[in-house]
């Protein structure tokens, strides 16, 4: 008669490795389904038509001073081929600023296709935010930090006032003149080392943060799940055997390189006002007041 080998017990390795394995199972399992009950990324909003440099859906600047700023944007553009918009609008939907700034500049792709020199300066008035989107090929110049000077001591001051047309050309002022190699002044302005130092820091924090998004978008996209939508706020692509693979772009909204949506023709094409096929990557900054 054999005799019966003894049975695994509670103590024994093999149990104990059983056991870690179930808990793993179940963490794992955990975190895709908490990654696949992410709601799809949400697609662009109803977008204003850009008919102009000054695009004011909100309707906050008088006449005059929509003219005002169209013939300052007008005159640097012609000296320079940068274009710079303005656009104030109602809503930003179920966007940040950065996100609605991001896919606004590259659904009106604003600045030509190999310069990417267009700025754009939105404005949301209900949601009390503002933001200059940048694009890459005027990043060296108006940078993120300066940008952000602007809007706090140059722009969000006046809004704070109800002063919205003082704000606008005030901001657009700085900017023009910051392109324009005037940037002095305004590097005077920026914040001292150590609360460059602490906006840097949060900086890497919100890197590491999207680092972590990227691997459990990637986890969901290679088991099928987590579908997102692909449309104009995402790219997707398929690799072998990877499968989907959705890749949020990396940046203060959704960006890319090249031309962007919305392509069009030069400047003013046809009658009309059009962007040139430029890009933006997330550059630059935003505020509230």
């Amino acid at each position: 008669m054999r005799a019966t080998p003894p049975r695994g017990h509670s103590g024994s390795p093999a149990a104990g490795l059983l056991a870690a394995a179930r808990v793993l199972v179940i963490a794992w399992t955990a975190l895709l389904l908490a990654a696949a009950a992410q709601p799809a990324w949400a697609a662009d909003p109803a977008f204003p038509a850009l008919t102009g440099r000054v695009v004011d859906a909100a309707n906050v600047l008088d006449p005059a001073a929509r003219q005002k700023i169209s013939d300052t944007l007008a005159a640097y553009e012609a000296k320079t081929t940068d274009q710079v918009v303005v656009a104030t609008v109602p809503t930003l939907g179920d966007l940040t600023i950065e996100d609605y700034a991001n896919r606004l500049y590259r659904h009106w792709a604003l600045g030509t296709k190999d310069k990417n020199n267009g700025v754009l300066f939105v404005v949301a008035p209900n949601e009390r935010k503002v933001r200059i989107e940048v694009g890459y090929g005027l990043e060296g110049a108006l940078t993120d930090a300066l940008s952000k000077v602007i809007i706090t001591t140059a722009v969000a001051p006046r809004f704070k006032q109800g002063d919205f047309a003082g704000g606008v050309e005030a901001g657009v002022g700085a900017i023009v003149n910051i392109l324009d190699g005037d940037a002095e002044e305004w590097q005077r302005r920026a914040p001292p080392p150590r609360e460059q130092a602490q906006a840097d820091e949060q900086f890497i924090h919100a890197l590491i943060y999207i680092a972590v998004m990227l691997v459990i978008f990637w986890i969901v996209s290679r088991r099928g799940g987590g579908g997102g939508r692909g449309g104009s706020g995402m790219h997707r692509r398929t690799n072998g055997n990877w499968g989907p693979v959705i890749l949020p772009p990396i940046g203060g909204g959704w960006g890319g390189g090249g031309g962007g949506f919305g392509g069009g023709g030069g400047f003013g094409g046809g009658g009309g006002f059009s962007g040139g096929g430029g890009s933006s990557g997330g550059g630059g900054a935003s505020g509230d007041w």
